[in-house]
């Protein structure tokens, strides 16, 4: 369709939606390319950022109006890089784009660069995929080690406790202690274990494994140490409740970062803490029937 004809009152709509959408984008890879060190990386974002403004141009001859970008957005996305890493805030914002092209399959007939564009959109993903040069993300493993380990281990820990003492102060005490000693311990394995690969950045690897371990063992002792002395029931429930989040927002981050299954991981980890977690609480019970310990 040539741009001088009248467009329908869908399409106009559709396509000034894709304008707004189009000119946040171009600040929001603005924004995140400019904290970045000169690389590779920030030239690939700078010209994603000039094609967004492009797109919008486009738009903005069909639509006849000048849009302001949704400030909000910018900021959120922002903000999720200078959290989260750039890949996943910028992953995060892509899976939004990869239902745009079924949307300018819709307009095509009346505009038919929406189709050219699309498929700019596609490679937008592609290259993006090709940003996986974070650090943090070159230690994904070490994380999902020190995560898995303190999940299982703690948790399992922290429940047979609870049983065996039944007592929130004597319960987070032995919890920091187990949880401080397996945090030295999995970071000096960590590091060891890389060493004997030849890798250079073992020190590193051993680091973000027992930063994240140390991490976990706070967010599941926490309870222990808030409530009451009795509370120690409402603690376990709270501390099983605390592993359910960490799982999922973990394996999210993961899944959204390195595009790898969410629901099988997530299905996985949950599964297994909470596994260890009953089989603990059963043997602190028995312990405490057959040793006759009362405290």
């Amino acid at each position: 369709m040539a741009q001088g004809k009248e467009l329908s009152q869908k399409a106009r709509g559709i396509l000034l939606g894709m304008q707004v959408n189009e000119l946040t984008e171009h600040h929001i890879y603005a924004r995140i390319a400019k904290g970045m060190k000169a690389g590779p990386n920030r030239d690939i974002l700078n010209k994603i950022s000039q094609e967004e403004l492009r797109h919008a141009k486009i738009w903005e001859t069909y639509t006849k109006k000048v849009v302001k970008p949704k400030k909000f957005k910018i900021f959120w996305f922002t903000l999720l890089s200078r959290i989260l890493g750039f890949t996943f805030a910028l992953k995060l914002m892509e899976k939004g784009e990869g239902q745009a092209s079924d949307t300018y399959a819709t307009i095509i007939e009346e505009v038919p660069e929406a189709q050219k564009i699309a498929k700019d959109e596609d490679r937008h993903e592609e290259e993006l995929l090709n940003l996986l040069d974070e650090e943090r993300l070159q230690y994904v493993g070490s994380m999902v080690l020190g995560l898995s380990d303190a999940l299982v281990e703690l948790s399992g820990t922290l429940a047979g406790l609870t049983f065996a003492l039944q007592n929130t102060r004597i319960i987070a005490l032995s919890g920091l202690i187990t949880g401080i000693s397996a945090t030295l311990s999995m970071a000096s394995s960590e590091y060891l274990s890389s060493r004997s690969e030849g890798n250079h950045n073992a020190f590193k690897s051993g680091l973000y494994t027992g930063v994240v371990y140390l991490v976990t063992v706070a967010f599941l002792v926490l309870p222990y140490l808030l409530l009451p002395v009795d509370g120690f029931f409402t603690a376990l429930a709270i501390m099983l409740g605390t592993v359910v989040l960490i799982i999922l927002g973990f394996t999210y981050y993961i899944s959204v970062a390195k595009g790898v299954p969410f629901r099988k991981r997530f299905i996985e980890m949950a599964g297994i803490s909470l596994t260890v977690a009953a089989l603990s609480f059963g043997i602190g019970i028995v312990v405490k029937h057959f040793l006759g310990i009362e405290i």
